[in-house]
């Protein structure tokens, strides 16, 4: 699904109202009545009081369509009008009379105005600002902002929490609504998963509003949030007439003493998610553990007893995923420098490869084109250096794939598969998955479909989609506490079932599936 900019979004307004001979107080009737659909459907006429703060502009307007529907369908709602300014959008005007046609006068909140009281048992909707602020908002409408939050009532913000802006971070985080919930029209905001933002925003939902689907195809957007249908039309099922060196040959390399564990992951994680054969690389100490952790796998080992010394593959590999458990050390350091000026295979680079990239950056120069670097925040900072806050960052790592020819995953809450202009928003998994080995497993996932011919983009996209949907099936046995590294292995061939079982009616359907 595509994500918008604000003006992308006007746009798409402006370009709607015009092909579809509508005027725009019409769509803002739209936007609301979908608004309303959606509570109308969650609430099912309860008696709960509704607190309805519009602004004065077509956000407020909005509000006000939300509440006429409320209202003509038997709902407690209180309307205010929060007058930061003298101005009022047309569209804000025609709705308010609309709503004062059916005996409904809100009540005005200015600078002196005593705020509502708000019990906890209520609901608020929040239409104050929408998406076309730009400005911090005056003092007191971060004192009556403050006092929505500070009442603890289940708060709903229609497009986006107001006081959010779209493409720069705020300056008064006081200022902001924090929302349980945001119904927001046609497009997911970039701001509902940045750390910096999104815990304004706890949950969306994405309410289409009849916006013209041929022009948003045709915009050109920075980024996408990546659902399941997305995952499904990158997904190649699996033929019959096939065998094992199909699916690609994979080396997984890493481990030090101690540090075997994060091999072991990695190799397990490659296997169940397809590929054909998996060889491990690992110091003298990882032998015996591999062997029988994995009896799956081939193991090769340094002629180092601890440490990765020299790293010499005798065959011609699929990919290769690195880095993982295998120190910084200045012997680790010379082996990783001299693998990479002699090889020109696909890899996958995760924890101490990415450090030792960072220790020096020349090395960055000697990697394949598209090779996938899984960083988490810190691991990222040291590649790209500090940012101030999550635009920049996104603006670095973008520059960075550019001069690296590199696809880089910003591991977190949100995922995002950056490669150029392109980022790619995640929008599986969980808490629970902030545990140790995650990381690990996830560049197994990676490797193992660019080992059955994905490429490392797409690699990188599903492969960290079914990742966060192999700890979120996770849960249906457990809990985010007890969630492990192994559990999201467990389950990684649920989450291509889910993937693949609509591919299999599909063919079932066509007789193809024999």
């Amino acid at each position: 699904m595509k994500i918008l900019s604000g003006e992308q979004i006007r746009a798409a307004d402006k370009y709607t109202i015009e092909s579809q001979a509508i005027r725009s107080d019409e769509l803002m009737e739209r936007a609301g009545l979908a608004t309303f659909h959606w509570l109308h459907e969650q609430l099912k006429g309860s008696p709960v009081v509704l607190h309805i703060f519009c602004g004065i502009g077509n956000n407020g307007g909005d509000g006000l369509v939300v509440a006429r529907h409320l209202l003509e369908h038997g709902y407690t709602i209180k309307v205010y009008i929060v007058n930061y300014s003298e101005k009022r959008s047309d569209d804000f005007l025609i709705n308010l009379d609309r709503l004062k046609d059916r005996k409904v006068w809100p009540q005005v909140i200015g600078q002196e105005s005593d705020f509502p009281e708000i019990s906890e048992e209520d609901m608020v909707l929040d239409a104050i600002f929408g998406t076309g602020l730009n400005r911090t908002p005056d003092p007191w409408v971060t004192n009556l902002i403050t006092h929505i939050n500070s009442s603890k009532a289940f708060v709903i913000s229609i497009d986006i929490a107001s006081g959010l802006f779209l493409d720069k971070i705020f300056e008064e985080k006081n200022s902001i609504v924090k929302a349980n919930f945001v119904l927001t029209f046609q497009s997911p905001k970039l701001v509902f998963f940045l750390p910096q933002t999104g815990i304004y925003c706890e949950n969306s939902v994405v309410l289409d509003i009849g916006l013209d689907e041929a022009f948003i195809s045709s915009l050109n957007n920075t980024y996408e949030f990546i659902q399941q249908q997305d995952i499904r039309e990158l997904y190649r099922f699996r033929k019959k007439f096939t065998h094992k060196g199909t699916y690609g040959h994979a080396i997984i390399l890493g481990g030090s003493f101690g540090k075997v564990g994060a091999v072991i992951l990695s190799a397990r994680a490659c296997l169940k998610s397809g590929a054909g054969l998996v060889t491990a690389f690992v110091p003298q100490c990882g032998y015996v553990p591999l062997q029988t952790s994995v009896p799956e796998i081939m193991v090769l080992t340094d002629k180092d007893e601890q440490q990765l010394s020299e790293i010499q593959i005798t065959f011609e590999p699929t990919v290769i995923g690195l880095g993982m458990g295998m120190g910084t050390s200045k012997v680790a350091q010379k082996a990783f420098k001299g693998f990479l000026k002699g090889n020109t295979t696909p890899l996958v680079i995760d924890a101490d490869g990415l450090n030792l990239l960072a220790k020096d950056k020349s090395l960055l120069n000697l990697l394949p084109p598209h090779t996938v670097l899984t960083p988490h925040p810190k691991e990222l900072e040291r590649l790209i250096g500090a940012w101030q806050d999550d635009f920049e960052k996104l603006e670095k790592a973008q520059k960075f794939t550019d001069k690296y020819n590199c696809i880089l995953v910003l591991k977190g809450a949100h995922t995002i598969t950056m490669y150029k202009e392109k980022g790619y928003i995640n929008s599986s998994g969980n808490p629970g998955m902030a545990t140790a080995g995650s990381g690990d497993v996830l560049t197994g996932v990676i490797t193992g479909l660019i080992a059955q011919g994905y490429t490392p983009l797409n690699a990188a996209i599903m492969g960290v989609y079914l990742h966060g949907r192999a700890g979120d099936n996770s849960l249906l046995n457990g809990s985010m506490e007890s969630l492990t590294a192994s559990d999201i292995i467990e389950n990684l061939g649920v989450a291509f079932r889910e993937i693949y079982l609509e591919e299999i009616q599909e063919g079932e359907e066509q007789g193809t599936t024999s």
